[in-house]
């Protein structure tokens, strides 16, 4: 997705450490007109399959779920990563490792809203060594669910994630795929980019 690519090289910074920051866009302060076609995109890209529920991780992916699921005209569920009073009866968890928090949690999705029936597409906007995309995995596949597939905003291609996940046979698609970024010059550079 150029528009994306484009965004991310004017205003996306790269940290120590492999962190590409798109704070100013993305999750922390959100472009609303970019969510837009990130939903439109990702409708484009599953309209051959039937999706009931969109899935994300608390609390980056909330927005962009929530605009993408304006496109499938779907609710959308999110993974708390805390226990709280407000979820009352079972629940579905799973072990998530952070990359970018560098710290394990636990994710909680109630019970009452995912099951059998649910034909299920997760919504996350980065995808670095897969983690958080296995244990929304592991949620659904409890849950009785079907993943449909994933939609990934920006995939750390020079990462493992993106391997694992599509050696598992789970559809896959990113809108940006960062092959390599140098903190030194600012460079990035995408795989299959339009020139």
């Amino acid at each position: 997705m150029q528009l994306l690519m484009d965004r991310i090289r004017k205003d996306g910074k790269i940290k120590a450490g492999n962190v590409l920051k798109v704070d100013s866009f993305l999750n922390h302060q959100m472009d609303i007109e970019l969510f837009k076609e990130i939903g439109k995109e990702f409708k484009r890209r599953f309209a051959d399959v039937e999706i009931n529920k969109i899935l994300t991780i608390e609390a980056s992916g909330i927005g962009i779920a929530c605009i993408v699921a304006q496109y499938f005209n779907v609710p959308v569920v999110f993974a708390k990563k805390t226990q709280t009073k407000n979820i009352a009866g079972e629940v579905y968890t799973s072990r998530v490792e952070s990359y970018t928090h560098g710290r394990i949690y636990d994710i909680i999705v109630a019970k009452e809203f995912l099951g059998k029936g649910d034909k299920v597409l997760v919504i996350d906007d980065f995808l670095a060594n897969g983690k958080a995309l296995e244990g929304l995995t592991a949620l659904i596949k409890e849950s009785g669910a079907e993943l449909v597939g994933a939609g990934i905003v920006i995939e750390k291609g020079f990462q493992v994630g993106g391997d694992i996940i599509r050696s598992s046979g789970i559809r896959l698609e990113s809108l940006a795929i960062v092959d390599s970024m140098d903190e030194e010059t600012g460079t990035i550079v995408f795989r299959n980019e339009e020139k």
